[in-house]
C-alpha cells in the first residue's frame, strides 16, 4: 500500500535502498507523528523503478536514501581538469594522494566517529547506484522538490550500518542469503529500540531481504533527521556537504524498551 499525499494522518517517512538496478532496490514507507505515537510500516518491498522512487519522495515528508548523493570535491575537480587538459603541477601519484580524492568529507567523519568505512563513490561499485541517483535527483528537481545534499530538504543520505551500530544492533554480516538469523536479530532489536513500531505484516520481508530491511532503517533515519536527531554538518563542512552529500547518522542512543523523548 503506497501512502500518497492527503491519504494519511501525521507524517510520512520513506526509505530507499538504491541499487544500480530496480530488482535489488528496496523501498519502505512509515507513517507516524513527531511524538511518541505509533509508527506504522505501510509498505516494504523490493523491485522499484526510478518513477516509483520519484513519486514516493514527492509523497513523503522526508526520505532517507542509502546511496552517496555526490562525489568528493577533490575528485570532481581533478577529473574536470584532466578532461579539459588543464591538469598541471602534480608531483606525485602515491597512495596518500589517491586516497585524498577517494573519500568525501562525510565518509571520513563517519569512519572517525563510528569506526566504519563507507564505500568510495569515486573508486568502488557504489558509483553505479550513485549514478542512478543523479537521474532521480534531476527528475525530482524538475518537479520542484528540494534535494539539497546536506539533508536539510526533502531527502537525506543515510548509512544503515552506522545507524545500527549506534543503536547497539548487529551491523555486519547481515547482507547475504545465509544471514537470515542476523536479520532476525536486527528486527528484534528494532522492536526494542522503537517500541511504538508496528510492522503491519512486513516483518518477514525484512527478514528475507537485507535490501528491504535497509529501506526500513533508511525510513527510520529519515524520521530522526527530520526531528534534528542526527549528526549534521557544522559550518566548516556545510559547503562541502552541499556538493558532496552528507551521511545522516542518528545522534541519540536507543535502549531496549526505551521510549525516546521526541
Amino acid at each position: 500500500m503506497r501512502m500518497m499525499a492527503g491519504t494519511h494522518q501525521g507524517l510520512v517517512y520513506a526509505g530507499v535502498d538504491l541499487a544500480a538496478e530496480p530488482a535489488r532496490t528496496g523501498l519502505a514507507v512509515i507513517t507516524g507523528h513527531s511524538d511518541q505515537q505509533e509508527l506504522v510500516i505501510e509498505e516494504a518491498r523490493l523491485g522499484v523503478e526510478d518513477g516509483a522512487v520519484v513519486e514516493m519522495v514527492i509523497a513523503a515528508d522526508k526520505t532517507g536514501v542509502d546511496v552517496p548523493l555526490g562525489w568528493p570535491q577533490t575528485f570532481v575537480e581533478h577529473v574536470w581538469a584532466h578532461s579539459t587538459g588543464a591538469l598541471t603541477g602534480l608531483g606525485t601519484s602515491d597512495i596518500a594522494w589517491r586516497r585524498s580524492m577517494a573519500m568525501r568529507r562525510t565518509d571520513l567523519l563517519v569512519g572517525e566517529r563510528f569506526g566504519l568505512r563507507p564505500l568510495s563513490v569515486a573508486t568502488d561499485r557504489i558509483a553505479y547506484p550513485a549514478l542512478r541517483w543523479t537521474v532521480v535527483e534531476a527528475r525530482l528537481r524538475e518537479r520542484g522538490i528540494d534535494c539539497v545534499r546536506d539533508g536539510s530538504g526533502r531527502v537525506c543520505e543515510v548509512y544503515p550500518a552506522a545507524a545500527l551500530r549506534w543503536w547497539g544492533l548487529p551491523h555486519r554480516g547481515y547482507k547475504s542469503t545465509t544471514a537470515r538469523a542476523v536479520r532476525e536479530q536486527i528486527v528484534e532489536g528494532l522492536d526494542a529500540a522503537f517500541p511504538q513500531l508496528d510492522w503491519n505484516g512486513f516483518r518477514e520481508e525484512c527478514v528475507v531481504s537485507d535490501d528491504v530491511l535497509d529501506a526500513v532503517i533508511a525510513a527510520l533515519v529519515a524520521r530522526e533527521t527530520r526531528a534534528q536527531r542526527t549528526w549534521a554538518p557544522d559550518t566548516t563542512d556545510h559547503d562541502l556537504a552541499l556538493s558532496e552529500g552528507w551521511i545522516h547518522v542518528p545522534s541519540e542512543r536507543r535502549k531496549p524498551g526505551q521510549s525516546p523523548n521526541l
